[in-house]
């Protein structure tokens, strides 16, 4: 007999075949690794007191000039303020337009010239895609500024809950987005309808906007064959992302104001939500990979899962992707619709800190991380309701779980008993294991278990390899270690 332990390398492995996985975990939901160790994500309280009207795209959070906590979110027909409390207030402004809760493509009958293309190949990437509408937020000083890419405005709220946002006057319309520099002035990115164009309004007055020997106003054009589709403050420097690269703005002052330099090609964040901000710097998605940007170059982040979670996405939906920080734990999630799914329904995760990748499922559209308030918020896709996270254990009707790739019970040559399971699992109880056994890789698999992990557990199964699967059985803060299992020859096969 022998004590083989079941060492686990931490975080998800999803790329190349079943066997490349092996002695790592191949799937997993609602979990996460610190130090090594196998660990439950934590869980989530309602905070909205009202549900949205439709699906929130945007979320904000900040401490006003009276220490009041508040937080905003926008959906592609509204826009809401929130008290501490979670208590509602229409703020839409007066003649915003509506924009998109899905987004859609000009494809079909009439999208095309007759008989372009032949049946069963497939369709040219030359579709429109109209994106779901999300709103670009920041603040100004203590007020709230918005922009929504469809609506094309700059607007400005300023506190009141009887008073709705109301356009910046004089402020460029027909814009994508907006950011707020570390200098106080007020970019609108894609301004005047011109994708590669960021204007700027005088230093700390977002009133001013037209250039003059006594102001700081001014205006750039970006050197792009893409679209602007977002900006970030990162590092003293002011990121501007767009479909194919990455432009990092610096303040001069006077008369140029702002440098512009190109810090990375082929690099194109995948929507206008799809990056976050880390102590590492800036971090997005791309269309097929993930990039990071902390200074002098953007760098590509290798990534574990990156063939799972790029065949997964529905193309057509892309657009609706978001990320958040969650500094708390030292990572950034974001959130996408799967397979046939038209809205997010699923998640990836990088910790970057100890550069581990996990994968699940959950309907988020829009998060911001805690600082504001202590918990991070994040919105339901479902309820459209706005919820405090990683705050006990209750995830309503789902399962934490992590499944193993197969661990080889022998060289492979020899067909291997299991008898005893021999548990690491810090709660005693809180935590159940099931094995599966094939006797050669892609085989039928044998489902074993399930078997609680709080003693020592006699188990009778044999294979070749064999698979684990830890699932939570409460609402606990469990850890699972090292399990062992016994394992004994089976004989020939």
């Amino acid at each position: 007999m022998a004590l083989v332990p079941l060492e686990i390398q931490a975080g998800v492995y999803r790329n190349g075949t079943d066997l490349q996985s092996q002695n790592r975990w191949r799937d997993a939901s609602l979990v996460r690794w610190t130090e090594g160790t196998l660990r439950p994500v934590g869980g989530w309280e309602q905070k909205s007191q009202t549900a949205a009207a439709s699906k929130i795209r945007a979320l904000i959070a900040w401490v006003d000039n009276s220490n009041a906590r508040r937080f905003v979110a926008g959906t592609h027909e509204k826009l809401y303020a929130y008290s501490q409390s979670g208590v509602q207030a229409d703020i839409t402004p007066a003649g915003f337009t509506t924009g998109r809760v899905d987004a859609s493509a000009f494809t079909g009958y009439g999208a095309g010239s007759y008989n372009a293309g032949y049946y069963g190949t497939a369709r040219p990437d030359n579709a429109t895609i109209l994106e779901a509408t999300s709103w670009a937020l920041d603040t100004f000083g203590e007020n709230l500024v918005a922009c929504s890419a469809d609506d094309g405005k700059l607007y400005e709220w300023t506190l009141n809950n009887s008073t709705p946002a109301a356009v910046i006057s004089n402020a460029p319309t027909n814009n994508v987005g907006l950011v707020v520099t570390e200098e106080r002035f007020l970019f609108a990115l894609g301004a005047a309808g011109n994708p590669r164009r960021v204007q700027w309004c005088d230093k700390e007055n977002n009133t001013q906007w037209t250039p003059s020997a006594t102001n700081e106003a001014g205006d750039l054009d970006l050197q792009t064959s893409g679209e602007i589709m977002c900006g970030m403050n990162v590092r003293g420097q002011t990121l501007i992302l767009t479909t194919t690269d990455a432009h990092a703005m610096s303040y001069l002052g006077p008369p140029y104001v702002y440098s512009r330099e190109r810090i990375g090609t082929a690099c194109g964040i995948v929507s206008r939500k799809a990056a976050a901000v880390t102590d590492l710097g800036a971090v997005w998605m791309g269309r097929k990979a993930f990039y990071n940007y902390s200074g002098g170059g953007v760098q590509k982040v290798p990534c574990d899962v990156s063939d799972y979670v790029f065949s997964d996405i529905n193309q057509s939906q892309q657009t609706k992707i978001c990320a958040t920080t969650n500094a708390r734990f030292s990572e950034v999630w974001w959130f996408y619709p799967s397979g046939a799914s038209t809205e997010n329904d699923r998640y990836v995760s990088w910790n970057y800190a100890e550069n581990t990748w996990a994968i699940g499922e959950l309907s988020r559209t829009a998060a911001v991380d805690h600082g504001t308030f202590r918990q991070p918020l994040w919105a339901d896709g479902a309820n459209y309701h706005i919820y405090e996270h990683e705050l006990g254990f209750d995830y309503g009707s789902a399962t934490p779980f992590a499944e193993s790739g197969p661990i080889m019970l022998s060289a492979g040559d020899q067909v291997m008993s299991v008898v005893d399971l021999i548990p690491d699992e810090k709660t005693q109880g809180d935590v159940q294991a099931k094995f599966k056994t094939r006797f050669y890789p892609n085989g039928a698999e044998t489902e074993h278990g399930p078997y609680s992990l709080s003693a020592p557990t006699s188990v009778r199964f044999t294979g070749r390899q064999v698979r684990l699967r830890v699932e939570g059985q409460r609402l606990a803060d469990w850890r699972v270690g090292i399990n062992r299992i016994d394992v004994v020859g089976g004989g020939g096969r």
